[in-house]
């Protein structure tokens, strides 16, 4: 067997993208041979000093709860609490389309087993500090001008992939190993097109 590769993945619970590229990374995790570690990143506080509109920057106000209830649950309980979290926030903000922050959190919490107090740390900074070492972490290797999903992976790091609807199967693998091909090159930056579609959830 081919020896398993460590992958990193920053998230923020609220990005329908970063969504998106999880489901494609736990497919590439089945046909490849990876082992995904979860980490949170904040769009909140990447946004903080920017002027992005009225409209986002009220969402970016709205959207530190989540991610500092992934926190607090793993400062207080082990990081094995991230991506199950993760998968139960997600799931109701980007499959349910459920917007009410609090109701989330709640039933997310009750849903994986972890104590209902958690959800009061939505409204704290107590564990901001952590948040930040996190999100650094992460979005240092990749500069200031991308957002999230952020995957790192044998020494570089890159943003995206953008795609919609996620990947399966043998196509997951195949898309893992080009974007893997052209981010392992150190002079390569941006590869874009415009976005034609919103996120498939499927």
């Amino acid at each position: 067997m081919s020896e398993t590769t460590a992958v990193d993945f920053w998230f923020d619970p609220i990005c329908p993208w970063a969504w998106m590229a999880s489901r494609w990374i736990m497919e590439v995790e089945r046909v490849r041979p990876i082992e995904v570690t979860w980490h949170v990143m904040s769009l909140s506080y990447l946004n903080a000093e920017r002027d992005l509109g009225e409209e986002y920057n009220q969402l970016m106000a709205d959207s530190w709860g989540p991610v500092r209830v992934v926190t607090a649950a793993r400062e207080l309980h082990g990081e094995q609490w991230v991506k199950p979290l993760y998968d139960a926030l997600g799931t109701r903000f980007h499959l349910g389309g459920e917007t009410d922050r609090q109701e989330v959190i709640a039933a997310a919490l009750d849903e994986v087993g972890l104590p209902a107090s958690l959800a009061a740390y939505a409204d704290t900074d107590e564990f901001d500090a952590a948040l930040r070492k996190s999100h650094h972490a992460g979005m240092d290797q990749v500069g200031t001008e991308v957002g999230t999903p952020v995957i790192a992976v044998e020494g570089y790091a890159f943003f995206g992939p953008v795609m919609s609807p996620a990947p399966k199967g043998d196509e997951a693998g195949r898309v893992w190993d080009g974007v893997r091909a052209l981010a392992s090159y150190d002079g390569f930056f941006e590869l874009k097109r415009t976005r034609t579609r919103d996120p498939i959830f499927d």
